[in-house]
């Protein structure tokens, strides 16, 4: 799952401070530059040209800003005009910039800031931050930071009880800029990523398996290249490397399918030997000897095509070029001499099934097109075989335990044919799935399957992760993202087809008593999604509509419990099933890196988007290992935990970091995360066991004057209500990325044992943290298909 936004998106306030007069000619002939490409001839700017340039969503923001850059009231912005506003901006002091700031809320001219002009403003800021929250809430925040700002409740904010406000937020008023312009960004301040450095003792901490089986495999080449090119060094020089490659293709066209035996290296997680082996790389190495076999392949038949051209213009052969090459008559091989022609064909397979394995392929909604090329490994090794005298030695292991895995996953998948109980459809086009669980599927959190959907495609399958708890014996959830041709189908699918059966239920939330009761965490089925809207705390009862869709005779999947909500679009979440579509195979369950949290001592958890799909099925089953150490005296209801802990848990801390784009990704998972949060509220004594962290990365931070008193009310009124105005949880969720290095330090300020950080998500991100991880020392994992 891939984090939305540019991560390296520069903007002004890396261009702050004080800069040297270098730096400084340097900025002043980049913002000349990019202003004679935006005014063009006329050589000035209008509203329009500026509202484009800035890039805002909302024209509220443009227009205040160019009514102040526009100092003269002309309707146009001079170049000279543009340099003394940003010369203000960037090179200004905070009460110059305080000063700019209060102008902005400062709609009519007046002088001071009355309460309608704040709720304007913070309107404008929610629409810039990509913030939907219904209008009562909108009256909350304003009345939040107005009565707070407002001192001498004269009904105005004057310029000094707005600083006065501002002071009370460390370092706002000092980095105050506007984002967004990346137009006036000079190239000098792009911010340079951090890249892993190879040579540090902390990265051989976090890949010393990996480093020690590339040595390994790259040894064993040397070895099998030198012995072949010996043995035929009467041969000439073409002939000694093209069997040398043709050794070395032996080994990799054989072991390369050993990296995909899902079962095996299930089996193999749970021994001593994933302390040893890099297993989690499995994926990574499959890739790795794919390259190297393309490449020798090639080495391999450009010295046989040299070594034919020789033969033929020396007349050391009978045979001509191409007969050597393309046919049978030579007698080259032990299959009646089809060495020659059969290498031609596995070079145009090989190159085939290269080819449409790329990232552009399998990613760009042409999945269908990797996984049916891929498939064609079995006529390659037939081919193989005919074309090696000795391949089939190397084969015969691997292939074994290759067909035996087949045959084994085939009965198992096929054996009785599930079905899906419940689907939830869910907002940015998530569509979670409730299968009836088999009585035989034994699984462990984090694990995924491999899902078959006849109705959708008779033979893919399609891998996902297990969202629910091992615990939760009825059923299995997957929550599913449309991104690919077969998602989208299955979206779809349930999006059009008919209810056979439907019920409406309208049920009165009381979210703020729900929310202010403490309830002891139960291992139950916990509805996540459909039911739950992002754009939360209304103080009066909110009605919500929710039709459900199920089979005949399906008996109700538990209840669905409290639920947040605001919107209406949201509220109109749909839950569909049809005995129709109901029909599933699973094959599974795998293993993946995420087993190893159980071990670790403080583990943290990141997921990026549809990313914390493993993180659900996690969190539910520590908290339910958690409270199995927990007792609540029936008198004095006092509670304690037991000091034996799970002898397969280890964990004292566990920090879980959830990074989305927008508001609605949070709906998801929400009435998960509030019921660990109330079953935490109780244990103060050393800190939560499970800490929250939210972002959302489209919210501008405290730092921007497009959000600054958004991000100001917010905080006021989650303190005053407790909980948070985006998702309705007790975690303040924060606006746009981590500041992954103060993340990290204090993770390993808080010496709760050994750190091992566990991520989810784009493969971007987790070369960030990856770095830092090596910083700091914590052990990386990352959560791979």
């Amino acid at each position: 799952m891939s984090t939305p936004g540019d991560p390296a998106q520069p903007d002004l306030e890396s261009c702050r401070g004080t800069m040297s007069a270098e730096e400084d000619a340097k900025w002043l002939q980049w913002v000349t530059h990019q202003f004679e490409t935006i005014a063009g001839e006329d050589r000035e700017i209008n509203l329009q040209e500026f509202k484009t340039a800035l890039n805002v969503k909302e024209s509220f923001f443009a227009e205040r800003f160019f009514a102040l850059f526009d100092s003269d009231g002309s309707g146009t912005i001079t170049l000279q005009e543009l340099l003394e506003a940003l010369t203000l901006l960037i090179h200004g002091n905070p009460m110059d910039k305080l000063k700019f700031l209060f102008q902005v809320y400062d709609v009519d001219g007046s002088g001071s800031i009355d309460a309608d002009e704040l709720r304007t403003v913070l309107q404008s800021c929610m629409r810039e931050s990509a913030i939907s929250l219904p209008d009562e809430k909108l009256d909350q925040l304003t009345l939040a930071l107005f009565e707070s700002a407002d001192k001498d409740n004269n009904g105005a904010i004057t310029f000094d009880e707005l600083r006065n406000e501002l002071q009370r937020f460390p370092g706002v008023m000092e980095n105050l800029t506007i984002s967004a312009a990346h137009w006036l960004t000079p190239p000098a301040a792009r911010p340079r990523s951090r890249r892993p450095r190879p040579l540090t003792s902390a990265y051989w901490h976090n890949h010393r398996s990996h480093l020690l089986c590339l040595a390994a495999y790259a040894g064993l080449h040397v070895l099998l290249f030198s012995l072949a090119a010996f043995a035929h060094r009467a041969l000439g020089a073409s002939v000694m490397v093209a069997k040398g490659c043709g050794q070395c293709l032996n080994f990799d066209c054989s072991f390369i399918v050993v990296l995909m035996l899902r079962r095996c290296l299930t089996w193999l997680r749970a021994t001593w030997l994933a302390q040893v082996l890099p297993l989690d790389q499995n994926i990574q190495f499959h890739q790795l000897m794919g390259w190297v076999v393309v490449g020798l392949s090639l080495v391999h038949t450009v010295a046989h095509v040299a070594n034919f051209a020789l033969q033929a213009q020396s007349g050391a052969s009978p045979f001509r070029f191409w007969e050597l090459l393309l046919t049978t008559r030579p007698g080259i091989g032990w299959v009646r001499g089809s060495a020659s022609p059969t290498g031609v064909a596995l070079l145009l397979l090989l190159l085939l099934m290269f080819v449409c394995s790329s990232s552009c392929i399998r990613r760009s909604g042409h999945f269908e097109v990797f996984y049916w090329t891929h498939l064609s490994y079995l006529p390659m090794w037939i081919l193989l075989i005919v074309h090696g005298p000795s391949f089939w030695k190397w084969l015969l292991v691997p292939g074994i335990l290759f067909f035996l895995e087949k045959a084994i996953g085939l009965a198992v998948s096929r054996m009785a044919a599930l079905y899906i109980v419940e689907v939830n459809l869910l907002p940015s086009k998530v569509t979670h799935l409730l299968i009836k669980r088999p009585p035989l599927f034994h699984y462990r959190p984090g694990d995924y399957l491999y899902l078959n959907v006849p109705t959708i495609a008779r033979y893919e399958w399609h891998p996902f992760t297990i969202s629910s708890a091992p615990e939760q014996k009825d059923t299995i959830w997957l929550h599913v993202r449309s991104q690919g041709q077969w998602t989208n189908r299955l979206y779809e699918s349930f999006k059009t087809s008919d209810p056979v059966d439907s019920k409406r239920l309208s049920r009165s939330l009381r979210m703020r008593r729900s929310q202010r009761k403490p309830q002891s965490f139960q291992c139950q089925p916990v509805q996540s999604g459909a039911a739950v809207q992002g754009a939360v705390a209304s103080s009066k009862d909110v009605i919500v509509e929710l039709t459900s869709y199920r089979p005949r005779g399906t008996p109700q999947h538990g209840d669905p419990g409290p639920v947040p909500t605001g919107t209406e679009e949201s509220a109109q979440a749909q839950r569909r099933t049809t005995s129709e579509w109901g029909l599933c195979y699973i094959d599974g369950p795998y293993g993946t890196p995420t087993r190893r949290i159980f071990a670790s001592e403080h583990a943290v958890l990141i997921g990026a988007g549809i990313g914390i799909t493993p993180f659900a099925s996690i969190l539910q089953s520590i908290m339910y290992r958690h409270q199995k150490r927990k007792h609540i005296c029936p008198s004095c209801q006092h509670s304690w935990m037991d000091d034996v802990q799970d002898e397969d848990m280890k964990l004292h801390k566990v920090d879980f970091i959830w990074i989305n784009r927008d508001q609605r990704s949070f709906e998801w998972f929400v009435s998960l995360l509030t019921k660990l949060e109330l079953d935490q509220s109780e244990e103060t004594r050393e800190g939560p066991f499970l800490e929250l962290h939210m972002y959302m990365t489209s919210a501008l931070g405290k730092n921007d004057m497009k959000a600054i008193g958004l991000q100001m009310a917010l905080d006021l009124l989650a303190k005053k209500e407790k909980k948070d105005s985006i998702t309705g949880l007790q975690t303040r969720t924060q606006p746009g990325r981590p500041d992954w290095r103060k993340v990290f330090q204090k993770v390993a300020a808080e010496k709760k044992g050994k750190v091992q950080v566990f991520f989810c998500g784009s493969p971007a991100l987790a070369k960030v943290l990856k770095g830092h991880c090596e910083h700091f020392s914590f052990r990386f994992f990352q959560e791979n298909f």
